[in-house]
């Protein structure tokens, strides 16, 4: 599990820089300013959570099944929190509206949300 979840935070860290780079230098001539601090936004949580992957993969201190937990919970958050608002940022250039999923997004954050919650409480009831 651990190496699995590693993978999934270099694979969204990679993802992230690559989309921080199209929304710096190709996004600003197709949408305006607004869906570019927006799809900033997702871009920066995406990267925040793979980083803690990272950390979750390589932590000894928790167990493997809250690990596995957080792990899926996390998972689903990037892609319902991120992926929406990319999505709902380029609706437009691509040509199909996304709207039905906006929903997704606050979703998403609440995943995000547990996932920590849950981290928290492994910590807390860790012993030394």
């Amino acid at each position: 599990m651990n190496r699995r979840i590693l993978i999934t935070g270099a694979s969204f860290g990679l993802i992230a820089v690559i989309l921080g780079a199209f929304g710096a230098h190709g996004l600003q001539k197709v949408v305006d300013q607004a869906g570019v601090a927006s799809f900033n936004t997702g871009v920066r949580y995406q990267m925040y959570h793979a980083l803690l992957l990272l950390f979750l993969g390589g932590n000894s201190e928790l167990s493997q099944k809250l690990k596995k937990k957080a792990y899926y919970f996390f998972l689903i958050g990037i892609f319902l929190f991120s992926g929406s608002i990319y999505a709902l940022v380029l609706d437009e250039v691509l040509g199909m509206d996304f709207s039905a999923i906006a929903l997704t997004t606050p979703i998403g954050g609440l995943l995000l949300i547990i996932g920590w919650i849950l981290l928290l409480t492994g910590f807390l009831r860790k012993t030394q």
